[in-house]
Parts: structure tokens; sequence; C-alpha cells
């Protein structure tokens, strides 16, 4: 009898952990359209578009008193929301690891993020302020709630279940971002057979992010459990908790070591998203359409890519997976500098290798990184692991624009980012990541 009753235990357990995880995929799901159609397509040129409309005959316009190009606007604001973010980070993140508490954190994080984004519907006419600040606040939040979103992962799935839980969280991101932007397309480019102008369509195109992003926040939430702080844990107030975790972490240098790693071969992953379309516009002479569908390329096999090297990593470990793809990275990039210009075919190819590394190099850092996290400090440490996602990605676009001012060469500064794939390569390859997880109090799993 006893047995059995384990056994049921057991089993509804199991359960219980299955549906938490499908709770979970459904976060990525809803908070990645805002990554895709609002960052990477339609909100950088149509700010851009409403700041110029209100500049000066010199082309400035003046927020708070303050003489800025309208062409720079738009850079200047999301650098703003990643000083916010990585500002908030560490103290969102403790108070939900003190507290056992993240789900309303979790909620107000992500219902603020989508409740600016939506708000972008009113971004018209030269109402370039209102823009700034809704980005800002879109942006910041969204660091905040994947943050949070990530730090769940070492709680609902086992050590064995990781890599395949964090690559299915960003297939179904992809598969969400890849969706919406084909109904945002349709939208944008038969805008008169709607009856809108193609400034009104951008806007919808703009709030349906945030209405998705709202609507589907709802199935984790339901999902996704809070768990107890564990007793005597207890984490610094105010500003002197971003201290307190980079000299907790310091007690574990593997895992510093890892992030390292992490910070340099994402900074070249970051750099390559954001400036392939300048390199294939500028530099290859492609128009607006090819790049989009380019974009849409990269969504749609980052899905297939994110199970296959899932699959991988169950097969080789996470770390030998993550290697292969950082020489994959590689050899994309090398076959990027050759294309020849005004053939969107081989841009087309070089799309698609992006995208078949892209999802699967992110999902497997992540649940990698689970392992590395000392129980009872997911959250504060996952701060740490978003501030290098999107806080510390500033060196690659530094080394792209200063190789291009140098020789006036989009292609030798699309080269010259292999320089991080090959360092976080060599930094990767140096962590003993077995020693490293059992360092961090964690069991260690079979493949890692």
């Amino acid at each position: 009898m006893g047995t059995d009753t384990l056994h049921t235990a057991a089993v509804g357990e199991a359960a219980e952990r299955r549906r938490e995880q499908r709770g979970w995929y459904f976060y990525d799901w809803a908070c990645s359209v805002y990554s895709t159609s609002v960052l990477t397509v339609f909100l950088g040129p149509y700010l851009t578009s409403v700041a110029e409309a209100a500049a000066d005959a010199d082309g400035f316009v003046h927020p708070l008193g303050i003489p800025v190009r309208a062409g720079s606007f738009y850079a200047y604001s999301v650098s703003l929301s990643v000083v916010l973010a990585v500002v908030l980070m560490p103290l969102v993140g403790a108070a939900a690891d003190r507290t056992g508490r993240k789900k309303p954190l979790l909620a107000a994080a992500a219902y603020l993020g989508a409740a600016a984004t939506a708000g972008m519907f009113f971004l018209d006419g030269e109402r370039y302020l209102l823009g700034g600040l809704l980005l800002v606040v879109a942006n910041a939040a969204q660091s905040v709630a994947m943050m949070l979103y990530n730090s769940y992962l070492p709680q609902i799935a086992p050590p064995e279940e990781r890599d395949a839980v964090s690559s299915r969280g960003w297939a179904f991101g992809y598969a969400a971002g890849a969706l919406v932007l084909i109904a945002n397309l349709v939208l944008y480019t038969a805008h008169d057979s709607f009856g809108v102008s193609e400034s009104t369509a951008v806007r919808i195109c703009l709030a349906s992010a945030g209405l998705w992003w709202g609507a589907f926040t709802l199935v984790p939430l339901r999902r996704l459990r809070d768990r107890r702080a564990p007793a005597g844990h207890a984490t610094a107030p105010g500003l002197r908790q971003l201290a307190a975790t980079v000299r907790d972490m310091r007690r574990h240098p593997l895992t510093l070591s890892f992030l390292l790693a992490y910070l340099v071969y994402n900074d070249g992953i970051q750099t390559v998203i954001s400036q392939a379309s300048v390199y294939g516009a500028e530099e290859l002479g492609l128009g607006q359409s090819t790049l989009i569908v380019a974009v849409l390329l990269v969504q749609v096999l980052a899905v297939a890519g994110a199970l296959g090297m899932g699959r991988l990593a169950r097969r080789y470990g996470a770390k030998r997976t993550i290697l292969g793809s950082l020489v994959a990275w590689t050899l994309t990039l090398a076959a990027g500098y050759f294309l020849p210009e005004g053939a969107p075919g081989f841009f087309f190819a070089l799309a698609a290798g992006i995208g078949l590394v892209l999802g699967g190099s992110q999902a497997l850092s992540r649940s990698l990184f689970s392992h590395l996290v000392p129980p009872g400090k997911e959250a504060e440490y996952f701060s740490a692991y978003e501030m290098s996602d999107r806080g510390m990605s500033w060196l690659g676009p530094l080394l792209f624009g200063v190789t291009y001012q140098l020789t006036g060469s989009y292609r030798d500064a699309i080269i010259s980012l292999v320089l991080f794939f090959v360092l976080g390569f060599v930094l990767l390859a140096r962590v003993p990541v077995r020693k490293a997880i059992g360092d961090a109090g964690n069991p260690v799993p079979e493949r890692i």
C-alpha cells in the first residue's frame, strides 16, 4: 500500500511538473512577439520618422532641453532602457528570492510592458517623447520579466530535462514571432486594401504585439507556482543588492567563468542580429522587403534549430553542442563576408544559417547556466545572466562601427565579429562545467 501511494504521488508530481512546463513555454510565446515585430522590424524606423517630423530645421529634437539628432533618438532610448533594466533586475531578483513570490512580480513586469507596447498605437504625428517613454518602459519591463521567467527553469525541470525544456521555450517564442510577423506583414503591405494608412498599419502592428503579450501571459500565470524561500535565506535591501549579488557570485568562480564566456559570444550573437539588416541594405544593396523576409526566415528556422540542438545536447551534452554552434557561427560569418551584391538568394542562405544556430545557442546557454545557480538564488543569479544577455552587449556594435569607420567596408565590419565567437569558444572550453555544477551545490547530470 505504501509503495502504491508513493508511486501515485510520483506520477502526480510528474504530471504537475509537465503542466507547469507547458505553462512556462507560453511566456516565450507571449513576449517574443515584442522582440520580433516591435524591436526588430517596426519601431526603429517608425519612431525615427516621428522624431524627424518633430525636428527643427537642423534635424534636432530637444527632449528635456537636450539637443539630440532625430536619427539618434531611437538608439538613445534603447540605451536608456538598458540602463534602467540593469538597475532594476538585481533588485527585483533579490525580492523574488527573498519572498518566494515570483509570480506577482512577473505579472507586474509583463503587464507593464504589454500596456506600454499597446500604448504605441497613440504614437503618431510628432509624439516622439511619448514613443521614447513607452519604449523605455516596455524594454526595461521585458528584461525584468524575462529574468523572472528564466529563473523558473531550475525549479520546474530536473537537471536531465532542462536542455529540452529550455529549447522548447525558445522554439515557442520563435514560432509566435514568425506567426505574428506574417500577419503584420500582410496588414502592412496591403494596408490600402484594409482601408488604413501606412502609419496606422504600423501603429496597429505595434499595439497588437502588446495585446498578444498580455493575453498569452495569462497562461503561465495560471500554471506556474510560487515556491517558499529557503529558511534563513536573506538578501540585502535597496541598491546594495547589486553589490551583494556580485560578492556572492565571487564565491562561485566557475559560474562567473561561464558568465564571462557567455557575455563574449552572446555579444557577437546580438551584434549579428542587430547589424545583419544594415549589412544587407548598405553593403549588399538589398531592399526592405527582402530584409523583412530574411527576418521571417530566421524566425521560422530558429524553431527547428532550437529543437534540433536540444536533441544534440541530449546525446553530446550542452557544452559540446554550444561549442559546435560557435564554430557554425564563425563559418556563417566567414560565408557572409563573401556574399555578392544584389543577390537575395545568397542572403537568404545566410539568414537560414543564422536561424539554425540562433535558437539553440540561446536555449542551451540558458539551460546550462541553470545548473550553475546555487539553490534558492535563482532569480538573483538570473538577473546577472539577463544583464549579460541584454545589458552588456555593447562591445560588438562598437567594434562593428569602429571597423567600418576605419576601413569604410561593412564586409570588414561583419568579419570582425568572428573575434567574439573564437574568444567565446576558448573561454567556454576552459570551464569545467561538471565541477562548476557540483561547486554550486547541484546534482550533476549524466550528460552536460
